[in-house]
Parts: structure tokens; C-alpha cells; sequence
């Protein structure tokens, strides 16, 4: 293989992963310490804009390359509907949670070992009980959908996407903290909830924070086959 097809492979291939990584690095580490740190006084806002506004800003800037997912379910979404090759979909998921893992990593070695026990790390730790369970996979489903939406329709989709959808895709996450925090801890990102369960062990219904979001995927992929039918996607990959 010459320089030309070295050059291809890493464009499309190593490159888009390596700012996958970076990316979810970046969002967790925020995300966590914006949990940690929390002042309960404040309520739910600060995580809820800590994490919108670090999203949009990661996805505005390092979204020409990779997509800007940074996240498991919308990178399942985005290939339901066309705009990732499934060949990507296992190397994307294995960076994001590689960035998932390295963001919480750091977290914890930049804060007060009192507050991020506290805090438990900033794993989530909303459901303490089955009978939260049936709220809790609902909530994350619906606000990933939004998530999920948000992504397809504003960032993909050639037809509906427009200049504004980093912001947007940001917004719809602090939207659904604001709403759904008290009831699922609105996750809405695998990566976000492997990092912290791992490196705090705290593993109480982690299934839920997989369950809901992968679900909620897909059914925004199912829906906006239906509605957009087959009509052009844009293909994420640089060069594509």
C-alpha cells in the first residue's frame, strides 16, 4: 500500500476515532467535574449547562472530521439512517468509551477524593430501586430520542440540516437534564455512564443507562427512515 493509501486509511479511518476519543475525553471530563463540583443550590442547571454547552462546542469544532458523535447511541442512530458505515460503528463505540473511561480517569485525579465520593464520582446513582426502573428506561429512551433527533435531522439529514445544529444537539442535552435528571440522572450517553461506574465501581442498574439510550436510537433511526425515506444523507467520515 503507498503513501496514498495510507494517507485514505488514516483520513477515514484512524483519524475520525482518534477525535472520537478526544472528544468523549473531553465531555466526560467536563461533565464529571461539573457533577462533582456541583452546588446543590443551584440545582440541576450547572451540570445540565456544563454538559450542553461543552457538547456544542466540541461538536462545532471537531464535528468536520468525525461526525461529532462522542456518544454510543447517536452513532448507532446515524448508521441506522446512512451516515456512518457499520463497518465505523465497533471502532466508534470502542473510542468513545475509551474516552469515556480516560475523561471520568482524569476527573477523579483533579478533585477532592471527599467530593467525588460525594458525588460518587459522578457515576449515576438516581435509581436506587426497581420500582424506579420502568421511569427511569422511558426517560433516557424519550431523551435520547430528542438527542438522537436533534443529531439526524439537524447534522445529517441534507434536507433538514442547517449551520445551527452543534448548538441545537447541545441544547437538547441540557434540555434533558433539566427534565429528566430527577428521575433517570438523563444519561442519555453510554460513554458517560461507563467511565464513572468504572472508575468509581459503582455498577446499581447500569444496565439502564445502555438500555434506554440504544433504544432510543433506534427508534429515531426507524423514524426518520420512515419520514426521509431515502433521501440523501450526509456521510460523516472526512472526505466522504
Amino acid at each position: 500500500m503507498g503513501a496514498r493509501g495510507h494517507g485514505f486509511l488514516y483520513e477515514r479511518c484512524v483519524q475520525p476515532c482518534l477525535v472520537e476519543l478526544l472528544g468523549s475525553t473531553l465531555f466526560v471530563f467536563i461533565g464529571c467535574l461539573s457533577v462533582i463540583e456541583h452546588r446543590p443550590d443551584t440545582g440541576p442547571l450547572q451540570p445540565a449547562l456544563a454538559h450542553g454547552l461543552t457538547l456544542g462546542l466540541i461538536i462545532a469544532t471537531l464535528g468536520n472530521i468525525s461526525g461529532g458523535h462522542f456518544n454510543p447511541a447517536v452513532s448507532l442512530a446515524a448508521t441506522l439512517i446512512g451516515g456512518l458505515d457499520l463497518m465505523m460503528l465497533l471502532p466508534y463505540w470502542a473510542s468513545q468509551l475509551c474516552g469515556g473511561l480516560i475523561g471520568a480517569a482524569l476527573a477523579k485525579a483533579v478533585s477532592p477524593e471527599e467530593r467525588f465520593w460525594n458525588a460518587s464520582g459522578a457515576a449515576f446513582v438516581t435509581v436506587q430501586e426497581p420500582g424506579q426502573l420502568t421511569g427511569a428506561v422511558v426517560t433516557e429512551v424519550m431523551l435520547t430520542a430528542l438527542l438522537a433527533l436533534a443529531v439526524c435531522m439537524g447534522a445529517i439529514n441534507e434536507s433538514t440540516q442547517g449551520p445551527l445544529a452543534p448548538f441545537s444537539i447541545g441544547y437538547s442535552v441540557t434540555v434533558g437534564i433539566l427534565a429528566g435528571s430527577a428521575v433517570s440522572g438523563a444519561c442519555m450517553n453510554p460513554a458517560r455512564a461507563f467511565g464513572p461506574a468504572v472508575v468509581a465501581n459503582r455498577w446499581d442498574f447500569h444496565w439502564v443507562y445502555w438500555l434506554g439510550p440504544l433504544l432510543g436510537s433506534l427508534l429515531v433511526g426507524a423514524l426518520t427512515r420512515f419520514f426521509i425515506g431515502d433521501k440523501k444523507t450526509r456521510l460523516i467520515l472526512k472526505g466522504q
